[in-house]
């Protein structure tokens, strides 16, 4: 395998306005590897993916997909790269076979390498059977595998998708997950973006954080998850005993706590483990406070994001990736 990453961002920095969507971003995917991008909406994750992709330049930095420079050679990094967008790009009018069909001869494949490659990939994302109906009888699950087949029929080196398994079923869910890890697997490298901790916990060799158009940590899941110490306690309480909790949990050590805006659990490193928490025990039964909730766990990814931006990932924020509208981007396919 070659020793060349497989895609490197430099001091990326792109601008919408008065909106900085990427500050000084700096990224690096080694060959064959999955690696995500996790952070809530308005983040800056697509922008960055579009960026990578050719579909925008940046004011400043530079950035590389299979050793090709994607400002300096775009029509060269396209032949190395596949996109699949937020949105299934798929015609409601062809059938799925013609649907991938078409973007195989957009890459540039003969008539029957094209045919082939597309019942191969038909087959392994278990739309052989609906092959040949028209593509507006799909579900959305359907409509998304689609869209990766499309995204892979031109055999890419690397691999961008952008939030994979948005708004599908479970089970769909699950199915994506398995093709994915069967790319890597086959050589290819993948670049994601997701606000799903469970996907990004369960697919990503490594991860990179980013919020309001920053990379604010990186790491394995496993890395970032052990830089919250190696437990968290988690406390439920009634809303009128939730003010007098947090100020009783700050007086106790430097760790300040941290509030579930979703479900409002308040959560604090355990560093002693079960010793941490008998203290806290002992603390709000001095203190005259009864949890409705309270226990010991191993931090999870929404722990770790927590922690860094005082937000869960799956929370929106106000800020959104602008852009132009949408248009036709790689090979005529639709982009936000």
């Amino acid at each position: 395998m070659s020793e060349r990453p497989a895609v490197v961002a430099e001091a990326i920095t792109k601008r919408f306005g008065d909106l900085v969507a990427l500050d000084d971003v700096d990224l690096c995917v080694e060959p064959g590897t999955i690696y995500g991008l996790l952070g809530p909406n308005g983040a800056g994750k697509t922008t960055l993916i579009r960026v990578l992709t050719t579909l925008l330049r940046p004011e400043a930095g530079r950035a590389e997909v299979a050793g090709v420079d994607v400002l300096a050679e775009p029509h060269e990094a396209r032949r190395h790269l596949g996109l699949a967008g937020q949105f299934a790009a798929v015609d409601d009018y062809l059938t799925g076979r013609e649907n991938v069909e078409m973007i195989g001869r957009l890459y540039g494949l003969d008539r029957a390498e094209a045919r082939r490659r597309t019942g191969e990939l038909l087959e392994r994302i278990g739309l052989d059977d609906a092959a040949d109906r028209t593509v507006r009888t799909y579900s959305g699950g359907m409509r998304r595998r689609l869209d990766l087949a499309a995204s892979m029929v031109g055999e890419p080196e690397v691999l961008f998708l952008d939030e994979p398994t948005t708004g599908i079923d479970p089970k769909s869910r699950i199915d994506i997950w398995l093709l994915i890890q069967d790319l890597v697997a086959r050589g290819t490298t993948i670049l994601l973006t997701t606000q799903y901790l469970d996907e990004a916990d369960r697919l990503a060799d490594r991860l990179a954080v980013v919020d309001h158009g920053k990379v604010i940590s990186e790491g394995t899941p496993d890395e970032l998850k052990a830089r919250l110490g190696g437990s968290v306690i988690e406390i439920s309480v009634r809303d009128d005993d939730r003010a007098r909790l947090l100020e009783l949990l700050a007086s106790m050590g430097p760790d300040e706590p941290k509030i579930d805006p979703v479900g409002g659990s308040i959560t604090i490193p355990a560093p002693e483990g079960s010793r941490s928490l008998t203290e806290v025990v002992l603390a709000l039964d001095e203190a005259g406070i009864v949890p409705d909730d309270i226990g010991l766990r191993k931090p999870t990814l929404d722990d770790v994001f927590l922690a860094l931006t005082g937000h869960v990932a799956e929370e929106v924020t106000v800020a959104t990736e602008l852009g132009p509208p949408a248009r036709r981007g790689i090979f005529g396919r639709r982009t936000r």
